[in-house]
């Protein structure tokens, strides 16, 4: 059987720099995109010191925490031509996945879990990609155009980029804030090898207004537009590894995966219109599982259940650890009880130092009994059982 020669690839089509812009901006709405970006992929000298001074000052204050990678390539992250010296432009991409219930709500209902609504769908980094590489398709099979495509994988400053193109400005928690959809949004960005005409950058609009810094319960920002990453929820409960300082465990409360305290409390959500993608929909809060059936998921029950979405990430044992840190939080003992007796005998030494803290809390008699004979192989653990304080008291 003879082979049907190769279809010819048609030649790129001419546009002008003004026609690309538009017509990849139609195209990534079609796509799915809620809102398109576009900002010069060469930074100003001034402007590019003054991101590598704004890092600088984060890194050598030691908030980034256990976050090593941040300072590394730190050139490149405060600057995307430097990431790759063909870049000419920065096109900024969001996809809005704001939740259609004030995510505060759960908060008042401590025996079940309070999960991150960007963490509730499907993981974004799936849904983004997927997205960019179709743009990525387009803009290349039509233009010819060379690029890149980057989620939040890469040494790119998303934030500060998503301003100069326009998306939105870095509120004083230090994310995004977008007129049209509050704090509600991800990022993602291609960087193009033709220089096309830039959106105006977005100005700051937070006025006086400090909410979320008054909210924050660990109180995380030193100052407006500083964050200490060590004291913050989302990198306590997603990037930290170890054991959360002691001090902090009770501010938790039942956020087991993140925090929206911060997000949720800005004035400009009141803009903000439910994601229309139901791969990234959160579900409501009704519909959160207790504290206790997550505490009863083993390795192979945990993947399956979060198979698919940001949760699954960060393993099933750091999980576990904070799921029991806020049963310690937990003031329905008689459900939270049984569930932390189980999780000291976990074969994860992290679980079961963290079970040993909320033992302290839920049964003050139960912990000072069973102390007296701990004797747990793991070292961290034994300085749990020595070291953490039987509560007084309702936690």
């Amino acid at each position: 059987m003879s082979r049907q020669p190769p279809v010819p690839k048609r030649p790129p089509q001419r546009a002008t720099p003004a026609e690309l812009r538009d017509r990849i901006r139609t195209e990534a709405i079609r796509l799915g995109f809620d809102a398109v970006g576009f900002a010069p992929a060469l930074l100003a000298p001034d402007a590019r010191q003054r991101r590598l001074q704004q890092l600088g000052a984060f890194l050598d204050a030691g908030w980034h925490g256990d976050m090593g990678w941040l300072g590394e390539r730190a050139e490149q992250r405060a600057d995307p031509h430097s990431l790759w010296p063909e870049a000419r432009t920065v096109v900024s991409l969001a996809i809005n996945y704001a939740p259609a219930n004030d995510p505060l709500e759960i908060l008042r209902r401590d025996e079940r879990a309070a999960i991150s609504a960007y963490a509730q769908g499907r993981d974004y980094h799936d849904v983004m990609k997927s997205r960019l590489k179709a743009l990525g398709r387009f803009i290349w099979d039509t233009y010819r155009h060379d690029l890149k495509v980057f989620v939040d994988t890469a040494p790119l400053m998303e934030k500060p980029a998503a301003q100069l193109a326009g998306q939105g400005w870095q509120g004083k928690h230090t994310n995004l804030v977008s007129r049209r959809f509050g704090s509600w949004l991800f990022l993602g960005e291609i960087l193009l090898s033709v220089e096309l005409p830039a959106d105006p950058p977005e100005t700051d609009h937070c006025g006086q207004c400090h909410a979320c810094l008054d909210i924050c319960p660990t109180n995380a920002f030193p100052a407006p537009y500083r964050l200490e990453a060590r004291r913050c929820i989302s990198y306590l409960t997603i990037e930290h590894e170890g054991p959360i300082d002691r001090a902090l465990r009770p501010l938790l409360g039942n956020r087991i995966y993140g925090c929206d305290d911060c997000l949720a409390v800005c004035p400009w959500n009141k803009f903000a219109q439910q994601a229309r993608d139901m791969a990234l929909v959160p579900r409501p809060a009704p519909d959160a599982p207790t504290l206790a059936e997550l505490a009863a998921l083993d390795d192979a029950a945990f993947r399956k259940r979060f198979a698919g979405t940001a949760i699954k990430r960060i393993g099933r044992d750091r999980f576990a650890r904070n799921v029991a840190y806020a049963l310690g939080n937990c003031r329905s003992r008689d459900e939270a009880l049984p569930a932390v007796e189980k999780l000291l005998f976990d074969p994860s030494p992290l679980v079961r130092g963290a079970a040993v803290w909320a033992l302290s809390r839920l049964s003050p008699d139960d912990f000072t009994r069973r102390r007296a004979a701990a004797d747990d192989p793991d070292t961290a653990v034994r300085r749990e059982w020595l070291e953490s304080q039987p509560l007084s008291g309702d936690p």
